[in-house]
Parts: C-alpha cells; structure tokens; sequence
C-alpha cells in the first residue's frame, strides 16, 4: 500500500503542478497583456496629447501670422495717408483703404484676444494701443479737427514710435512659438 499511496500522491503532486504551472503560466500571460494593454493605452494618450499640443500650437501661429499680417498692413496704410496728408491728396480710395485697414486689424485683435497667452496679449496690446494713437492723429489732421499741437510732424513720430511695438509683439510671438530663443538680443 505504501508504494501505490506513493504513486498516488507522487501523481496528485505530477498533476497538481502541471495544473499549477498552467495557471501561473496563464496569470503571468494577463499579467503581460495587462502591462502591453496599459501601455498602448498610454502610448495612444501620449500621441492624443501631442496631437492637442500640436493643434494648439498651429491655431496660435496661425493667429500670429493673421495679426501680424493685419497690423503691418494697417500701419503700412496709415504710411500711405500721411504721404497723402503731406502732398494734400488724400482720397476717398485711400480713406475707404484706411477704413478697410483698421476694421480688419480690429477683428483680428479681438478674435487674437480669445488665443493670446498673457505675455503676447501685453504685448499685442501695446502695438494696437500705438496704431490707435497714429490712426486718431491721421484720421484727426484728415478732417480738420487736429486736437493742439497735432501735426504732420507729430504724426510722422506717431508712425515711426509704431514700429518698436510692433517689432516687440512679432519677437514675442517668435518666442512663444518656440522660433526665437528668448535669451536672444533684439
């Protein structure tokens, strides 16, 4: 009896560890595909997120070129009013041009407002308040109602103080694209 109890228990063990190595065999493969399952769950996180940063990151540069763009046109109008003021022939074309300038620099800050972080929206905001400055003093001398000392020369200092803001918002908007190093000299 002894030795058939043996073999019974020496079977029981046989077969008890084949079942028990199947079973941590089969735990340790969840385990594994827990682990693979997590990490293209994290994987897919990672590129959602870098899809979102990149998104957002095209979104502002594409609102930088837009205000850029709106703003160095609206001044470069402005330019082409003073000369006209200078020569005396102003006209409703270029009013109409100016108008037309000024609107759309307008919407393009306000929509810009809504995208700007904080250093670029101060910064933006500087250059706009300086195009309003010029745009009041050209629009003023246009029709005669030049507040005291309002001149042609006050103008053109007007217009040529545009320019360090707008070179200011452009190197800021460089900076937080990540095209201009921010330790770069201007």
């Amino acid at each position: 009896m002894d030795s058939s109890i043996s073999q019974i228990v020496i079977t029981v063990l046989g077969i008890g560890g084949t079942l028990a190595a199947t079973v941590v065999t089969q735990r340790s493969a969840d385990r594994t595909r827990v682990r693979e399952l997590d990490h293209v769950r994290q994987l897919q996180q990672d590129e959602r997120e870098y899809a979102t940063r990149q998104a957002r990151l095209e979104a502002r540069r594409t609102c930088y070129a837009t205000l850029s763009a709106g703003t160095r046109d609206l001044a470069n109008v402005m330019t082409n009013v003073f000369h006209a003021l200078e020569k005396g022939e102003v006209t409703e074309e270029l009013r109409a041009d100016l108008a037309r300038a000024r609107r759309e620099q307008r919407m393009r800050n306000a929509e810009a407002q809504m995208v700007l972080p904080d250093g670029v929206a101060e910064a933006a905001s500087t250059a706009n308040r300086h195009l309003g400055d010029a745009y009041g003093v050209l629009m003023r001398l246009d029709v005669g109602t030049a507040q005291p000392g309002e001149t042609l020369e006050t103008a053109r200092e007007a217009l040529e103080q545009l320019w360090g803001p707008l070179w200011r918002m452009r190197r800021v908007m460089r900076v937080d694209l990540g095209i201009t190093d921010p330790d770069e000299v201007p």
